[in-house]
């Protein structure tokens, strides 16, 4: 093989991706190298790799089917349909799960937890059933209360309330078990 033959094959060796081209030092730095193909193939979604989104715990569950009801869309508003009677529905997981949903930003997952939650305590005998539980869903809603969302001043009224609907349903006993999770609460009878 001749000199120039073995010059010409180190010259037109193979550049790796990774090495800038001769050309892309003219471009400023920090500016990234934009293809004319990058306008006309914009990048499209793998649908088999792997999803990076983490879900929380109440759409996991919500996605699993743990929440027995289900967001039914219609034209104007939205409303739930349950698979059994609230009524005959234990509170025990299901109310504490629906208040730890409130921390939830995306739909259909807040409109689920706040209207279950809604619903669950507007059940005749809601109080009887949530007294025991209380502790637990004091510490949710004391969560709920501490998320981005939930400290912005439009829903200071709205989780307010929903404390207030919890003493005045739980009864007298219920606002030492609120006052022990959210010190700051104010009551009713006071």
């Amino acid at each position: 093989m001749s000199a120039s033959s073995r010059g010409q094959s180190r010259s037109t060796a193979p550049r790796s991706k990774s090495s800038p081209a001769p050309s892309a030092s003219a471009t400023p730095a920090g500016a990234g190298h934009v293809r004319p193909s990058d306008k006309l193939n914009p990048k499209t979604i793998d649908p088999f790799a792997e999803t990076q989104r983490s879900s929380s715990a109440f759409a996991a569950i919500y996605s699993k089917g743990g929440i027995p009801c289900r967001l039914v869309h219609g034209s104007v508003k939205h409303k739930l349909q349950w698979e059994r009677s609230p009524e005959m529905i234990p509170f025990d997981p299901l109310l504490i799960t629906l208040a730890e949903g409130l921390k939830e930003t995306r739909h259909p997952y807040t409109f689920v937890s706040q209207e279950g939650f809604k619903e669950l305590l507007m059940v005749p005998s809601a109080a009887d059933k949530a007294l025991p539980i209380l502790p637990k869903v004091a510490a949710a809603l004391k969560g709920a209360l501490l998320s981005k969302r939930l400290m912005d001043r439009k829903y200071k009224d709205g989780v307010t309330s929903a404390l207030q609907k919890l003493e005045q349903y739980g009864g007298k006993e219920s606002l030492g078990i609120i006052k022990s999770k959210i010190p700051t609460y104010c009551s009713i009878y006071s």
